[in-house]
């Protein structure tokens, strides 16, 4: 379990954190939307999403980055811990969905989340931490430390 999970940016009043409730109301999904297909969530299903989630524990971390001055969520990331027969009964984890706002590329906050959640998966003792991305985010991956291997594959249900 990681000790201190926040940091604050005075320079920036930039919070790199753990999703909370209220950041419904601070853009969060808005910001998905900048990813994906991320239809409108009503507040009974955020809330209930998000207590499944967190009944999950340190199993499946969302982080986000707050620009605590404007009270916009302007970046996020997720992993989530698998826990594997493998190597020892070992444990991987995958990050998922990092994305920064538009109006904030540039100034190192997917780096900070993607520390934020490699930082967890080290705490939670994985052996490696995996993630998918497309071609054009290829070289901010390799400037976080990570190295392709293989080919992804997808199979989608409509």
């Amino acid at each position: 379990m990681m000790q201190n999970s926040d940091s604050v940016d005075q320079e920036q009043n930039l919070r790199v954190r753990k999703l909370e409730i209220s950041d419904k109301g601070k853009g969060f999904i808005e910001l998905l939307q900048q990813l994906s297909v991320c239809d409108s969530v009503s507040d009974k299903e955020f809330q209930d999403r998000f207590n499944e989630v967190s009944s999950l524990g340190d199993d499946h971390i969302i982080c986000v980055v707050e620009d605590e001055l404007r009270g916009r969520i302007i970046a996020t990331g997720s992993i989530f811990i698998e826990k594997k027969f493998l190597r020892n009964c070992g444990k991987v984890g995958h990050i998922e969905d990092v994305v920064v706002d538009s109006s904030a590329r540039g100034k190192q906050l997917g780096k900070k989340v993607i520390k934020f959640l490699t930082d967890h998966a080290r705490s939670m003792g994985c052996y490696k931490v995996i993630l998918d991305c497309s071609l054009e985010n290829k070289a901010f991956y390799e400037k976080c430390g990570f190295k392709q291997k293989e080919v992804q594959m997808a199979m989608y249900f409509v």
